[in-house]
């Protein structure tokens, strides 16, 4: 009767946990780490800072192609199939990919359905969805993306209902902005640019021949 109810008890908490691709998984987190090993590279000597550096680029589109192969055989990366930190490596990936407006836009829609279910923060969802609505042109919703501004203070790029930004980033778990912009500021790697105008037309150029803007 013992080893019957242990065997019961056993069943049960396979059946309850989670079912993860362990395999699935250390693909996304090593190519979460040869994008971060490559990112400190080039931190270390400066030129990450230069612009989009195009080691960055390669690595970003790499792992977008593969992560599109991903979705395709398995759907995106949730918990349940890859773990906490396999399903955010994978939010990563998508986040990194600014070379790709449709495969990012496409990442949006994935990454809001699975939010919308329970099956990935909906934190990732706002920083993705921020990043594309800059890239677009228009104001970020949640005060995730940053850049240098005018006065050489790193500062959130402009805000859609900036009065209520608090309010929607307590709904999904981020920390006020004021907190979050003294925290930035604290850990910047990177120098303010030389010439902040000649940086902004650099971005507007690089926007409109990626893609994003017409």
């Amino acid at each position: 009767m013992r080893v019957a109810a242990a065997l019961k008890s056993e069943i049960n908490l396979m059946m309850n946990s989670p079912i993860t691709n362990e395999d699935l998984r250390r693909e996304l987190l090593r190519m979460q780490a040869e994008d971060q090993e490559a990112r400190a590279e080039l931190a270390a000597d400066g030129s990450l800072f230069d612009g989009y550096h195009p080691r960055m680029e390669a690595a970003h589109r790499r792992n977008a192609a593969r992560l599109t192969r991903i979705i395709a055989a398995h759907g995106w990366p949730v918990r349940e199939l890859v773990g906490e930190d396999g399903a955010e490596a994978a939010w990563m990936i998508a986040q990194h990919a600014i070379s790709e407006p449709e495969f990012q836009r496409r990442c949006l829609i994935l990454l809001l359905e699975a939010a919308e279910r329970g099956a990935i923060p909906f934190w990732q969802v706002a920083f993705l969805e921020d990043r594309i609505r800059l890239f677009e042109g228009r104001q970020q919703l949640y005060g995730t993306q940053y850049d240098w501004d005018e006065r050489g203070e790193m500062s959130p790029q402009p805000i859609e209902d900036e009065e209520h930004v608090d309010e929607r980033r307590h709904a999904i778990g981020l920390i006020p902005l004021a907190e979050n912009t003294t925290r930035m500021r604290a850990g910047m790697e990177e120098a303010p640019p030389r010439d902040w105008r000649e940086r902004q037309r650099e971005f507007e150029d690089w926007a409109r021949k990626t893609g994003w803007r017409k």
